[in-house]
C-alpha cells in the first residue's frame, strides 16, 4: 500500500478499515486484543479504548478520528470536547445529534421541517384510540434506542410488526413492560428490496463533497432483518430527495438515509444514520470513497477526485445470503454464480484476507 499521510485512528470496523486502504491511508484500530481487525494489511497499530486519552498524538497535527457503530458515534459525541483536544473529527452538531438518535425526537423533528416520514404516534397513544390518521398494519420501534430490555420482550427484530388492534392489545403489556419509550409507525407496504439509501458526507460549509445511493437486496429474516446483500445504484430522484432532507436539517458529517419506494411511488424516510457504515467499502469500490474526502478535510490535504458511483457493485454476507436466497426459492447453483460475482463479500476480501481467516480459526479452535 502506498502510504498517504498520517495514519486514521478507527473506532469501527473491518469496512472503514479497507475503504481507508484503498486510499493509501493506513488505520490505528481502537479494539481488543483478540479482534481479528488487528491483522489486516492496512492495521499499523491497536490500542485499547481507554488508551485515547493518552495515546502519544501530535499537537501540531491530531490525527482524524473516524467511527461507524453506534456504540462508537454515542462515545465520540459524549467525549467530543475531551477528544477535539487530541484529535479531528467530523460529527453532526450535538443537538441535532440527539434529535436523530432518539426516535421519537426525530419524529417530531421531522414533522416541524416537512419531511416524508410515514405517520406516526406513540404506542400509548395509540392504544388510547389517539393515533390520529395512523393505520394498521404498524411497525414499533424503541425509543431512543434499543437495548437488552427489547429483546427480553421476545422482539428479535428491529421493530415490531403488529397487524391490528387485537394484536396490540396482545403484545401490548411485555412491551409497557421494558420501560422503553415505544413509537408506532405506519407500515410501508413492501419487501426490503425496496428500501433505498442516500450516504453521502457534506463539509463544514454545507456543500456536499461526496455521495452514491444504494439499494437493499436481501435480508434476514426477510421483513426487518440484518442486511445480507447490498447494491449500488444509479438513483436521481434518491440524490434528490437526499439532498433536500440533509439541506432541512441543516446536517453537516456523514451520513446515510434510508427511504421505502411506496406502492404510491412516494419515498419515505425511514431514519438518518450520522456515520458511517457497512456501506463504506462497497461505496469506495463504486468510485466514492467518503472516508478519503473526509481524511482529506480533516488533515488539510487535497481531496480525491470526486465522480459518480458506479452503480451495480454489490457487498454480500455470504452465509446468511445463501440462507435468505434459498428462503426466496432461489437454488444454491444460481445463487453462488451470482454471489461470486459480487465485489465485496463481507468479511473476506483476497487482497487483505488475514483477518477472515484469524477468524475462521479461531472459531475452529474454540469449537
Amino acid at each position: 500500500m502506498r502510504r498517504v499521510g498520517q495514519p486514521a485512528v478507527v473506532l469501527g470496523r473491518i469496512d472503514l478499515v479497507r475503504a481507508l486502504g484503498r486510499a493509501g491511508i493506513a488505520s490505528v484500530v481502537v479494539a481488543d486484543s483478540d479482534d481479528p481487525i488487528r491483522h489486516s494489511r492496512f492495521v499499523t497499530r491497536v490500542i485499547a479504548r481507554e488508551r485515547l486519552w493518552d495515546d502519544e498524538t501530535d499537537p501540531s497535527a491530531p490525527p482524524p478520528l473516524f467511527y461507524d457503530s453506534d456504540r462508537a458515534l454515542q462515545f465520540v459525541s459524549r467525549n467530543r470536547d475531551r477528544l477535539a483536544q487530541r484529535y479531528r473529527f467530523a460529527i453532526p452538531d450535538g443537538g441535532l445529534l440527539d434529535e436523530l438518535l432518539d426516535k421519537g425526537r426525530f419524529l417530531a423533528l421531522a414533522e416541524r421541517l416537512g419531511l416524508p416520514v410515514p405517520r406516526s404516534a406513540s404506542v400509548a397513544e395509540l392504544a388510547r384510540g389517539d393515533g390520529g390518521e395512523l393505520r394498521f398494519p404498524v411497525v414499533i420501534k424503541a425509543s431512543p434506542y434499543r437495548d437488552a430490555r427489547w429483546e427480553q420482550a421476545g422482539v428479535s427484530s428491529k421493530v415490531l410488526r403488529v397487524e391490528d388492534r387485537a394484536a396490540l392489545r396482545e403484545v401490548l403489556p411485555r412491551l409497557e413492560a421494558t420501560g422503553l419509550e415505544l413509537i408506532a409507525q405506519e407500515l410501508i407496504p413492501g419487501g426490503e428490496d425496496r428500501v433505498e439509501s442516500y450516504h453521502v458526507y457534506v463539509d463544514a460549509d454545507g456543500v456536499v463533497a461526496g455521495e452514491f445511493t444504494g439499494r437493499k437486496i436481501r435480508t434476514a429474516p426477510r421483513e426487518f432483518g440484518m442486511s445480507t446483500a447490498l447494491v449500488t445504484t444509479d438513483a436521481p430522484e434518491v440524490v434528490a430527495i437526499g439532498r433536500e432532507t440533509v439541506e432541512r436539517l441543516g446536517f453537516r458529517g456523514v451520513a446515510k438515509l434510508d427511504f421505502k419506494l411506496g406502492p404510491d411511488g412516494r419515498r419515505h424516510l425511514l431514519e438518518v444514520n450520522p456515520r458511517f457504515t457497512l456501506w463504506t467499502h462497497v461505496g469506495a469500490i463504486a468510485g466514492v470513497n467518503l472516508p478519503a474526502i473526509v481524511y482529506a478535510d480533516l488533515t488539510g490535504r487535497p481531496r480525491p477526485p470526486v465522480r459518480s458511483a458506479r452503480a451495480g457493485v454489490r457487498w454480500i454476507w455470504p452465509r446468511a445470503d445463501a440462507a435468505a436466497a434459498r428462503e426466496d426459492g432461489t437454488s444454491f447453483p444460481a445463487w453462488l454464480a451470482w454471489a461470486l460475482r459480487a465485489e465485496v463479500k463481507g468479511a473476506f476480501v483476497l487482497s487483505d484476507p488475514a483477518p477472515y481467516v484469524v477468524g475462521r480459526l479461531r472459531r475452529a479452535l474454540r469449537r
